[in-house]
């Protein structure tokens, strides 16, 4: 009787140990699926305030560039009544840069074209008439600046950047009929002028072409 109690007390040990262990594998799938949970509620809330952060962010830029384009760029100068003739010969334009006019019938590549020599005032013309911002600057230009902004053209279709020796400030953009004397590439007018004048209303010719021409 003594061995049959003996084994019915360990058997009742043995159960006794196997719930306990069963007990405490329950507990930490429990611990692990409030981890898990855990983790997928904090990452889902990451995401829903990530991307409610960036559609905010976004909203704001769409604002900034409205702004930009209904905002009169300051100190820009305006021109009206430009002539848009076709000539094969060399025009006589009354600012440096200009800003439009009669012009050579074939148009400067503007496709976020740099040129680091002179190009002829006609073909540039006809690139404005296109919705092109035409950056120019003298030797009295920074290094930096030219560079910076040379970075700027490169990266945006319907502009183009080349020295003009005989203009009166070291930094100005051009667009049909507009122009602004800037003080660095980092003047907040540069990006505003962009935005407003590149394919901007005031493009005779929108979405004419801007490659095709004139390489220099």
């Amino acid at each position: 009787m003594a061995s049959a109690k003996n084994q019915n007390s360990n058997a009742a040990a043995r159960r006794a140990k196997l719930e306990e262990a069963r007990r405490k594998e329950r507990a930490r799938e429990r611990r692990g699926r409030v981890v898990t949970i855990t983790a997928a509620v904090v990452v889902l809330a990451g995401l829903v305030a990530g991307g409610g952060y960036l559609m905010s962010a976004a909203d704001e830029q769409d604002r900034a560039e409205e702004q930009a384009r209904t905002s009169p760029v300051t100190g820009e100068r305006t021109w009206d009544g430009l002539g848009q003739d076709h000539v094969e010969t060399a025009v006589d334009y009354p600012m440096t840069p200009p800003v439009g006019g009669d012009h050579n019938p074939v148009w400067m590549n503007c496709d976020a074209d740099v040129y680091t020599k002179a190009i002829p005032n006609e073909n540039a013309v006809h690139s404005l008439e296109h919705g092109a911002v035409w950056v120019t600057y003298n030797d009295k230009a920074d290094d930096a600046d030219v560079k910076a902004l040379a970075e700027r053209v490169g990266k945006t279709p319907y502009s183009l950047m080349s020295p003009v020796a005989d203009q009166k400030d070291p930094l100005v953009l051009s667009a049909w009929g507009k122009q602004v004397t800037v003080k660095s590439a980092s003047d907040a007018r540069v990006a505003q002028f962009f935005t407003k004048y590149v394919q901007g209303p005031q493009t005779p010719e929108p979405g004419a072409a801007c490659g095709g021409g004139v390489a220099g």
